[in-house]
């Protein structure tokens, strides 16, 4: 008969000292002043995360996640951080990782999109979501790696992608291009860096109820939607639990994994769709 031990080994073990001491480690999060990217902010804050924040258009925006973080306890790095200017864009990776004292994780949430047909779609505003979404994805990703390998404790890499980048959209060329790359990057770099004890995965988001889709401040459950088997948009928050879970002990084996947290949109196969203006589809 077999022994078993009791003992954890691995990096879940390193985290779950970490957890067990009430001392997560530090995490970055862009695009970070609204919507998903503050919600995440804020969720790890109450799992006791000390949070890097980083905001684009709005710093007023950004301080409020600031805020809402120190509200919970927390140590919160503000930056700015403009993914159009690589790649010295990312060095605000490394800037907050210094001033928090580390890094065990990083959550890559910055990002556009652009509804232009393929046809009309120019060079520029292909390039500006591309080096937004893919380039500076990379970038904050392989910045924040080499500090946890450096570090030698593991870590937590989880980057925003989109139900596109598993599903086309029409209008979406860019757009769904990138987050279909970063999606492939996420599956590669979860290979390569599990020797070290992280661990990256991807959230994919359906409609989500946030300034990026129109809907600040709109409660979710108040809006119709037919075209999702949930009949809603999501909330941030519903984002932010998905992507906790994955940067904690309970995630450790978990890596190179995307999860769609969408209302089961994705599910429809050529059915979908957030647009969908009536309950047709449920019927054969």
């Amino acid at each position: 008969m077999s022994s078993q031990s009791s003992e954890s080994t691995g990096p879940f073990r390193d985290l779950r000292s970490a957890e067990a001491s009430g001392r997560p480690g530090p995490a970055v999060v862009t695009g970070s002043e609204s919507g998903i990217g503050r919600a995440v902010a804020v969720e790890l804050a109450r799992r006791g995360h000390d949070v890097g924040v980083t905001w684009f258009r709005d710093e007023a925006a950004g301080r409020a996640t600031a805020e809402e973080v120190r509200a919970l306890g927390r140590r919160a790095e503000l930056r700015h951080l403009d993914l159009r200017d690589l790649p010295a864009a990312a060095d605000v990776v490394d800037e907050l990782a210094e001033a928090l004292g580390g890094l065990e994780v990083l959550v890559n949430d910055a990002g556009t999109g652009d509804g232009t047909p393929l046809l009309e779609l120019s060079y520029d505003a292909w390039r500006e979501v591309l080096s937004t979404d893919l380039d500076g994805a990379f970038l904050c990703l392989q910045r924040a790696a080499r500090r946890m390998v450096a570090a030698g404790r593991g870590g937590r890499i989880v980057n925003i992608t989109s139900v596109h980048e598993h599903q086309p959209r029409v209008g979406a060329a860019a757009y769904c291009s990138a987050k279909g790359g970063l999606g492939l990057l996420t599956r590669t770099a979860a290979i390569e860096l599990a020797e070290h004890g992280i661990t990256v995965n991807a959230v994919a988001p359906g409609e989500i109820a946030t300034p990026m889709t129109g809907q600040e401040d709109v409660d979710p459950h108040t809006v119709e939607r037919p075209g999702v088997p949930l009949r809603r948009p999501g909330d941030a928050r519903e984002i932010a639990a998905v992507v906790a879970l994955l940067c904690s002990p309970e995630g450790s084996y978990v890596t190179g994994a995307s999860y769609a947290v969408d209302g089961g949109m994705l599910q429809m196969g050529p059915m979908a769709g957030s647009h969908m203006t009536s309950d047709d589809w449920r019927r054969p």
